[in-house]
This record gives structure tokens, C-alpha cells and sequence, in this order.
């Protein structure tokens, strides 16, 4: 019964987190750019969001806020690597690092600000989980359907290209280093509104907020994945997918908070969760496809002896 309580919960917070995983997914599947600007443009996103929103700025602006502010972090992100030339990697390091700072400064140097839902109206609460599942939903739909869209006109094609051959697409006159800088800030956006949006829903804004984002990010790809290439391997049901894997994510860490895991060992629990599911297929192509493959290629063998 606890664990049914906690579902409605685990499912508003699932759709939070797989919709940040849809930023990890363009930097990290599309633009095949390991990005750890995540952990704190998330934070970004939210501290933007709570300070707006105790400022008296409605929730709606406020969010919109935070996706340019976490556009502009991906923009430095891609600056440091297409313009400075620092590998992609140590330029989401360094952005994350002054991240920090910065949200300290947006912060007003505390470490948590909260907000209160009875004095605005917030798009979604942890005071009412189906409300914030359906705001959720819409609101993901909403993003999916953009980025369906962006994607098939010429720019989101060339940025696609960029990810799958840069030097293919740099002798066909496509514009790499601009397109890395918009992928990274398209990424790093919808990585902000999903810390806005988790901002509202549990109250607050903490400085902490974005630690292991990505890890969280990787799982809900690697989940999602791991089933919708198997329905149909196409880009919308991809990101339904990781939407998906973001759900499955939390259930699986309420359930095992439910058990009585302590909570000094939920980044661990997080660490293995993504470890697990990129070992199987690597697990699964490595024993027990190939002791299925060597039966057949001897009854092939034997075949041909007897002919």
C-alpha cells in the first residue's frame, strides 16, 4: 500500500527527470557529445524559476526564464569547445564549476530558497501529483512535437548530420561549430525548464539539485532505449521512450527507498541502475548470443559435411 501511495509521486517526478533526459538525449545521442553541463543547468533552471517566482513573476514567465538561462550555459559550454578548442568533456566540467557560483549568486548566496504554492499558482505540485502528472504530460508533448518538428527542417537535419559525420557535413558547407553551439543550448534549455519544473513541484530550489543529473539523464535513455528501439526505432519514439525510462527510473528508486535503503547510498543505487543497463546488451552480445551462434554454426558445418 505504501509503495501504490507513492506511485502517483514517483511518476510526476519520472516525467520531470525524463524530460530532462531529453536534453541529455540530443547533446548525448544527436550531437554525440558527452555534455556535463547537466548538473548544473538543472540547478540553473531552478534557481531562476524559485527566485522569479518569489519575485512575484508568474510561473509560466518564469520558466521561460529558466530555458534561456539554460540555453545560455550551453552556449558557453560550446564556446569553450568550438572556440577555445577544450574537449568537449572538460568544457561541460568548467561550465558546471562556474555553474555553481553563479546559482550561489542567483541564490542570493543561501543555499535554498522556497516557494510557496498557496501564494502562487504553481504549474505543478507535489500537493497534487495527478494535476502535476497531466501538466507534465502536456507540457512534454508540447516539447516533443517541437523538436519533431525543428528537427526535420533544414537546420535540425544539418545539426543531426553534424552529430553523425562532422567531417562529412564540414565538406558539404555545413556550419559544425554553430551547430555544436546550438545543439548544446537547444540540450542545455530543455535541461533548465525540467529544473524548473522540479523546482515547483517539490517547493524549492536547492544548490545541490543538479548532483548526478546526468547519471540520472543516462539512465532514463539507456531504460527508454533499451525497449522503444525495439517497438520502432524512430526519433519521436525515442524520446517517448526516455520519457519512459525517467518513469521506470523513479518507481524503481521509490521502491527500493520503500525497502528501507538508506539514503547515503541513493547516488550508488543511481551508478548502478545505469551501469546495469548498458552492461546487458554488452552481456547479452558477448554470452549469449555468441553460445546461440555456435550451436548454429555447427549443425551449418555438419550440414555441409553430409551434402
Amino acid at each position: 500500500m505504501s509503495f501504490l501511495n507513492a506511485l502517483p509521486g514517483a511518476v510526476a517526478q519520472g516525467l520531470i527527470w525524463g524530460l530532462m533526459a531529453i536534453g541529455v538525449y540530443i547533446s548525448y545521442k544527436i550531437l554525440d557529445i558527452a555534455d556535463l553541463t547537466v548538473d548544473g543547468s538543472i540547478c540553473t533552471g531552478g534557481c531562476v524559476c524559485a527566485v522569479l517566482i518569489a519575485a512575484g513573476v508568474p510561473p509560466w514567465l518564469s520558466v521561460i526564464a529558466a530555458f534561456i538561462a539554460g540555453a545560455l550555459t550551453g552556449v558557453l559550454t560550446g564556446l569553450f569547445h568550438t572556440a577555445l578548442g577544450i574537449p568537449s568533456i572538460l568544457a561541460g566540467i568548467l561550465t558546471q564549476l562556474i555553474l555553481y557560483s553563479v546559482n550561489l549568486s542567483i541564490l542570493g548566496g543561501k543555499s535554498l530558497i522556497a516557494i510557496d504554492p498557496r501564494a502562487n499558482q504553481l504549474l505543478l505540485h507535489m500537493g497534487d501529483n495527478i494535476r502535476s502528472i497531466i501538466v507534465a504530460g502536456l507540457l512534454i508533448a508540447a516539447v516533443i512535437i517541437g523538436l519533431w518538428l525543428f528537427f526535420y527542417t533544414e537546420v535540425g537535419l544539418t545539426l543531426k548530420s553534424t552529430g553523425d559525420n562532422p567531417d562529412m557535413s564540414r565538406a558539404q558547407g555545413i556550419n559544425v561549430k554553430f551547430n555544436k553551439v546550438l545543439g548544446l543550448a537547444i540540450s542545455n534549455g530543455i535541461v533548465a525548464f525540467a529544473g524548473a519544473l522540479l523546482a515547483q513541484y517539490k517547493g524549492s530550489a536547492n544548490i545541490n539539485d543538479g548532483r548526478g543529473a546526468i547519471v540520472i539523464g543516462l539512465a532514463a535513455i539507456f531504460i527508454g532505449l533499451s525497449v522503444s528501439m525495439k517497438i520502432k526505432p524512430n526519433f519521436v519514439v525515442s524520446l517517448i521512450g526516455v520519457i519512459g525510462g525517467g518513469i521506470v527510473y523513479y518507481v524503481i528508486y521509490n521502491f527500493v527507498i520503500l525497502l528501507g535503503l538508506k539514503t547515503d547510498f541513493l547516488k550508488m543505487l543511481s551508478a548502478i541502475i545505469v551501469a546495469v543497463f548498458l552492461a546487458v546488451p554488452y552481456l547479452k552480445g558477448e554470452y549469449f548470443d555468441k553460445k546461440k551462434a555456435l550451436p548454429e554454426a555447427a549443425l551449418s558445418e555438419g550440414g555441409d559435411t553430409d551434402a
